[in-house]
């Protein structure tokens, strides 16, 4: 299959500046969108998972059936991995008693595995690839892992640099990756997945800087008026900034 026929059946997003500031975005709502339920509300994070799992699927069935890219659709999906991922770490981590360390490892492990079976069943992992629906069951697969460690890799290093470090350590993480793209060859789909991953612990520390207590050096906003606030946001950005479906500027060819 050519380029341009890839570009036409692709259904996720070319992958520009855009493309990060939404997905930033994306996962700080899911941060503090999951703990309003698990927390404010005081659901638990079993039951909010189960919550958050339902429309998850409903919302990846509907884009595996689409016929071409939806953005708003697209970024649904992804808000549903990253509320469904924040109360994912957070039963894997504190309900179940393994801590930052255990969780931490056993989703590093679930994504390397989703990647390892990926590749064997499809060929690539390349996000130019996605143009199937097997291809795009695997895709959101890892994306759910990944999400989900990024929660739980967000919570382990704030509580040695606290949000606002957690904040900073994360964009400048992000920021050697951005070097290496530009200015080595490495790998690029190694780069996507590095980064894609890291974008969710920064949205971590920003969703609990922006929303602990004063007494954990938080700003303590309401968990429901900053989720409002950055999904407004989030929807003003796939409004406005431009977005079409594509392959990854640089990326080899698969």
């Amino acid at each position: 299959m050519n380029e341009q026929a890839k570009a036409v059946l692709s259904k996720v997003p070319e992958v520009t500046l855009a493309f990060w500031i939404i997905k930033i975005a994306a996962t700080t709502v899911g941060e503090t969108g999951g703990d309003a339920l698990s927390m404010s509300l005081n659901v638990g994070y079993a039951i909010s998972t189960l919550i958050f799992l339902v429309p998850f699927f409903v919302l990846v069935a509907l884009q595996i059936r689409a016929k071409a890219f939806h953005p708003y659709l697209y970024w649904a999906v992804i808000v549903g991995t990253t509320l469904a991922g924040t109360t994912m770490a957070d039963f894997a981590d504190r309900s179940l008693g393994i801590g930052y360390p255990g969780g931490s490892t056993i989703l590093f492990l679930l994504v390397i595995a989703s990647l390892v079976v990926w590749k064997f069943a499809v060929g690539t992992v390349s996000v130019n690839n996605i143009v199937t629906p097997k291809a795009e069951m695997f895709y959101w697969l890892t994306i759910l892992f990944s999400n989900t460690l990024g929660t739980a890799l967000g919570d382990w290093t704030s509580e040695g640099t606290g949000f606002g470090g957690g904040v900073f350590l994360f964009l400048g993480l992000i920021a050697i990756v951005a070097l290496l793209y530009f200015f080595t060859k490495i790998s690029r789909t190694i780069l996507f997945w590095t980064a894609f991953i890291l974008t969710r612990p920064l949205g971590a520390n920003m969703g609990d800087l922006l929303t602990k207590p004063l007494s954990q050096h938080g700003l303590n906003l309401s968990r429901f008026a900053a989720s409002g606030v950055i999904a407004v946001f989030m929807i003003l950005c796939i409004a406005l900034l431009p977005q079409k479906s594509g392959r990854h500027p640089g990326e080899e060819v698969a």
